[in-house]
């Protein structure tokens, strides 16, 4: 009989204790599994030390899952729930399976009746939709935008042209590092209208969560260094009839 999948979400920020993040429940759950796939094999051990796992790290099963596996490597991956115990997918920040490498396993899973559990916990993406004020009922996630300055000033006008015709937020991140570089190509390139939230540290210590026009940003940017972040757009609707 085969056994499940289990979606551990993981804290977005370490120094938040976990019993701020998850609730006892999923804590009890991941206490009680013994195999482990995960993005980041370092910081999973970190943090299955904090849920106060009843194993030595060293006694718990653990592979790896992230952007450089091979397709034809993930699903030897499920083998612990073929063989009918619980597997845990663990993302290196959290909900897994959600922009995240996880989501091949979840497919893999699902294309031979191994049943996927999704336990209760933090998504960045959720809670800076939610904290922002923006459209919540119609919403996009575009993720990575382009590298290159034409390439991402392209997107952007795109995600503002399709969010101004569909009255829906689009919501999209960065590489930590290029935060401020991202704003900066917001602000040049969006009408002065549209909102923008940003969502920086998240759950954190450091969460910072601000919404405003583009205009007003104009006026006062903010500096978000390297601090994870979300970044939510709203264009004005138009009128409909």
């Amino acid at each position: 009989m085969a056994g499940r999948v289990v979606l551990v979400a993981s804290w977005i920020d370490e120094e938040t204790p976990l019993d701020h993040v998850l609730p006892a429940g999923a804590l009890e759950r991941i206490r009680g599994l013994r195999d482990f796939v995960v993005e980041d094999a370092k910081s999973a051990r970190r943090f299955l030390a904090a849920c106060r796992h009843p194993l030595p790290i060293r006694e718990i099963a653990m592979a790896e899952l992230n952007e450089h596996t091979a397709e034809a490597a993930v699903p030897a991956l499920l083998e612990p729930a073929r063989a009918g115990r619980e597997l845990g997918l663990l993302s290196e920040a959290g909900m897994p399976a959600v922009a995240d490498p996880g989501a091949r396993l979840v497919a893999c899973a699902h294309a031979e009746g191994i049943a996927v559990v999704p336990l209760v916990g933090p998504s960045s993406i959720l809670l800076a939709l939610a904290a922002s004020g923006l459209e919540g009922q119609r919403f996009r996630f575009a993720g990575y935008l382009p590298a290159d300055a034409a390439g991402r000033a392209a997107a952007l006008a795109e995600l503002e042209r399709r969010s101004a015709a569909d009255d829906e937020t689009q919501v999209f991140i960065e590489t930590p590092y290029r935060n401020d570089a991202l704003l900066g190509d917001v602000l040049k390139t969006c009408k002065p209208a549209t909102r923008l939230a940003i969502a920086a540290g998240v759950t954190g210590s450091s969460e910072w969560i601000r919404m405003r026009a583009i205009e007003a940003w104009r006026g006062e940017v903010p500096v978000i260094g390297k601090r994870p972040a979300i970044f939510l757009l709203h264009a004005a609707a138009k009128k409909r009839r």
